[in-house]
C-alpha cells in the first residue's frame, strides 16, 4: 500500500495555511452543512471528519464555540430544496455545500448568508461567482474539476485494459449538470486512443442495470463512473454489476476502490474539505466571500484493486503500480 500526493500548480489560487488566526473565539458560531452524500456513507463521514479536524486546528470546536447543523441530500435532487430551506431558516453564520445542485439550492434560498462550496465544477457557468479570482458576491469555494482529470480516466482504462474499444461515461444529468465539462475532453482523448466513447445518463437503479447490461453485450467495453453525487451514492450497485458482467470500470474516489471497485483516480475530497474549513474560519473572523478566490484541486489520488483486476483477468503494469497512492491486495 502506498500513498503519494500529486501537486498541481494553480495560476490564481492562493494557498491558505491551516493555522489559527487571531485569538481563540469566545462566541459560539453556527455553521450549516448541506452534503451531497448519505449520512452513513464512509465517503461523507471521511469528508466531515476532515472538515471538523481542520476547524479544530483553527480554534473552532463543536460543542464549545461552534454549532454545526448538517443535512444530507444523498444524491437525491428532489430533497435538496427542502433541506436548503431548513438550513437557511436556522440563519447560520456560514453554510458549507457539497456538489453543484446543493450549492444552487442554497443560493436560491439566500443571497445574504455566506456560502463556501466544495466539489463544484463550473461555478461561473452555474452563476455562483463572477470569476474564479474575484467571486464578487456571497459565494466562494473549491473546484473538483481539473483539465486533465477526464482524460486521465480514459488513459488509465486503456493502459490497464488495452482491449477496450468502447467506453460509456455514467452520470445522472440532474446531479451532474457539469457533465459536458468531462465529456468533451474524454471525446478528444478517445480520438487519440482509437476508442469510442458515449454518455450513459442514469436516474435510478434500473437505468444503472440496463446501462451495464448493454455494455456487457460488447466484450471490448469499459466504464467511467463520473464524480457525481448520485453515482457515489449508488456505487455499490455499480461495483456489483461491473464485477458480474466483467466490465473494467474507473471511479473517482479511493474508497470506492477499497470497497471493490477496479481503479480510481480523482481529486482528494478530504483535502478540499480541509481547505474549505480555512475559508469558513476566515469568514467567521470577518472576511467576505467576494475577497476569497475560488481555488482548484491540488491533491489527486490513484488507487488500484489487485483482487478486482485478477477477477477481471487483467494484469496491472508495474509502471502503473509504481504510480499508485493506494494498492488494495
Amino acid at each position: 500500500m502506498r500513498r503519494r500526493a500529486f501537486i498541481a500548480a494553480l495560476g490564481s489560487a492562493a494557498a491558505w495555511p491551516l493555522v489559527a488566526l487571531g485569538q481563540q473565539p469566545d462566541k459560539t458560531r453556527r455553521i450549516g452543512v448541506l452534503d451531497g452524500g448519505a449520512e452513513t456513507d464512509p465517503i461523507a463521514q471521511q469528508n466531515v471528519a476532515a472538515f471538523k479536524q481542520a476547524l479544530a486546528a483553527l480554534g473552532w470546536n463543536e460543542g464549545s464555540n461552534l454549532h454545526i447543523d448538517r443535512r444530507w441530500s444523498a444524491g437525491d435532487i428532489n430533497r435538496t430544496s427542502s433541506l436548503a430551506k431548513e438550513l437557511v431558516a436556522l440563519q447560520p453564520d456560514v453554510i458549507l455545500t457539497g456538489s453543484t445542485p446543493n450549492t444552487l439550492a442554497i443560493h436560491r434560498q439566500t443571497q445574504t448568508i455566506p456560502i463556501v462550496f466544495v466539489a463544484v465544477s463550473d461555478p461561473v457557468g452555474s452563476g455562483f461567482v463572477k470569476s474564479l479570482s474575484h467571486p464578487g458576491g456571497t459565494i466562494t469555494g473549491f473546484l473538483n474539476l481539473e483539465a486533465t482529470l477526464a482524460e486521465k480516466w480514459l488513459e488509465l482504462l486503456k493502459e490497464i485494459a488495452p482491449g477496450t474499444k468502447r467506453v460509456a461515461v455514467m452520470f445522472n444529468p440532474q446531479t451532474a449538470p457539469f457533465a459536458q465539462y468531462y465529456l468533451k475532453p474524454i471525446e478528444n482523448m478517445a480520438s487519440k486512443l482509437g476508442v469510442t466513447t458515449f454518455p450513459s445518463p442514469v436516474r435510478d437503479d434500473n437505468d444503472i442495470e440496463s446501462a451495464i447490461e448493454e455494455l456487457a453485450r460488447h466484450r471490448d467495453s469499459s466504464l467511467i463512473a463520473m464524480n457525481d453525487s448520485f453515482v457515489l451514492v449508488h456505487r455499490k450497485l455499480i461495483i456489483e454489476l461491473a464485477a458480474r458482467h466483467q466490465i473494467p470500470t474507473v471511479y473517482s474516489d479511493t474508497i470506492i476502490t477499497m470497497e471493490g471497485g477496479f481503479i480510481s483516480y480523482g481529486v482528494s475530497l478530504p483535502d478540499l474539505f480541509s481547505r474549505a474549513a480555512v475559508y469558513v474560519d476566515r469568514i467567521l473572523r470577518g472576511a467576505k466571500p467576494a475577497e476569497l478566490p475560488v481555488q482548484g484541486p491540488t491533491k489527486f489520488e490513484l488507487a488500484i484493486n489487485l483482487k478486482t483486476a485478477k477477477a477481471l483477468g487483467l494484469g496491472v503494469p508495474p509502471s502503473l503500480l509504481a504510480r499508485a497512492d493506494e494498492v488494495i491486495e
